[in-house]
């Protein structure tokens, strides 16, 4: 096979993620469900400017869909939620994968914190074992403190702390709120799973980075899943000598690329010049595609910061700015805000990189996925407040 080019190595990626441009039947419940299993995690956000990151994630894939969906799948089984990339919706056949998370460095600090505050860990499990799904707001406060984001109660650090050594999980989510059970009771058949050792799990983690990046550098693979890169250079050379992985030459790289043997039939299409291209849309800044930054710059060239912690005088682009996804490039980024009373989708500013050309096509693109998104926030109507190109933010205007 001749050697990768860095588009093919964009265009592989793009599709592994799901945002290749094809055509597309109307969105369905099974389709949310496939799209998390083919990137193996959904991270979780709580910032919501107009929508919070992992229902944005799947519009980007999917177009409109019922964001309803996706709390209706985690209540129904398919999906559950731990750590891996971050806090994350993960398809619920991968929690074998997870079980040794509860003993990691993760699972250690809570176990610590719980054997520190025994009595609370204890009553909380108690309740939840008695009463059944509970949450924080179950709890009152008892110590005469105010809570705030980084001073929460006792019983909610326990149930948080009891989620992430595994005794309780999250059985459904009620205004983003998250609802915990018994491990036992939200998944019944835990014990009939499949056990997997450590360096199983970890093989199976970079197998799954290598599927849903497409094609990759071993340097970008430990982020994916938060693997330490000593087990992920571990894992590569085990699956080497299995011959569960390939390596690949790309033009410009002096290491090799590493793909999935299953996708070699594209894989060598898109060396052949047939190279999957790209939808237009925008992407959460926890976006698979963009939330490693350092890949986001080596392969796409975009430099991409989210600001939302930025002092406001200090901010180049905006507080929650969306990288703008078209024909296989990172072409820039809206700072949006969706105000749904009063049906507005608003974009603060209009951000392109240097060197894109404002053609005619670009333009249409852009109109089309601004009506999309606005449309999906029930927003229809779309203000553009500032552009650099000129009467561009008319034009992307109704």
């Amino acid at each position: 096979m001749k050697p990768l080019s860095l588009d093919a190595v964009r265009g592989l990626m793009i599709a592994a993620q799901g945002l290749h441009d094809r055509p597309q039947p109307r969105a369905t419940k099974k389709a949310v469900r496939s799209i998390i299993r083919q990137m193996h995690v959904l991270q979780i956000d709580t910032i919501n400017v107009i929508a919070r990151s992992p229902y944005l994630v799947l519009w980007s894939r999917l177009g409109d869909y019922n964001p309803r969906w996706l709390e209706e799948l985690l209540e129904a089984g398919a999906l559950f939620e731990y750590w891996s990339h971050a806090a994350c919706f993960l398809p619920i056949e991968e929690y074998p994968l997870y079980r040794h998370v509860h003993e990691s460095w993760i699972g250690g600090r809570a176990h610590q914190w719980l054997d520190e505050h025994a009595a609370v860990a204890k009553r909380v499990l108690e309740h939840v074992r008695a009463h059944g799904e509970a949450r924080s707001s179950d709890f009152e406060r008892t110590d005469g403190q105010k809570g705030s984001w980084w001073n929460w109660k006792d019983e909610k650090v326990a149930l948080e702390y009891l989620f992430l050594a595994g005794d309780l999980m999250v059985r459904k989510r009620h205004n983003f709120q998250r609802i915990y059970d018994l491990r036992e009771r939200v998944l019944p058949d835990l014990e009939t799973l499949p056990s997997i050792s450590l360096a199983e799990a970890h093989e199976q983690f970079v197998l799954h980075t290598i599927q849903a990046l497409g094609v990759t550098k071993a340097e970008w693979i430990s982020d994916y899943f938060r693997l330490s890169k000593t087990d992920t250079r571990a894992a590569l050379k085990r699956l080497e000598k299995q011959d569960r992985l390939m390596p690949v030459e790309v033009e410009g790289w002096n290491v090799p690329g590493y793909i999935d043997p299953d996708n070699i039939k594209q894989v060598e299409a898109a060396a052949r010049g047939k190279i999957p291209r790209s939808k237009t849309t925008f992407l959460s800044p926890f976006d698979p595609l963009v939330w490693d930054r350092a890949r986001a710059l080596d392969l796409f060239g975009f430099d991409y910061k989210i600001e939302v912690y930025t002092p406001a005088p200090k901010r180049k682009y905006g507080y929650f700015t969306l990288p703008i996804l078209y024909n296989n490039a990172l072409v820039g980024r809206i700072d949006p805000n969706a105000h749904r009373k009063e049906g507005i989708f608003e974009v603060k500013a209009l951000h392109f990189e240097p060197g894109v050309v404002m053609d005619d096509a670009l333009v249409a693109e852009l109109k089309s996925a601004l009506q999309a998104c606005a449309a999906w926030h029930k927003t229809p109507q779309v203000v553009v407040r500032y552009a650099a190109e000129p009467g561009l933010a008319e034009q992307l205007s109704d």
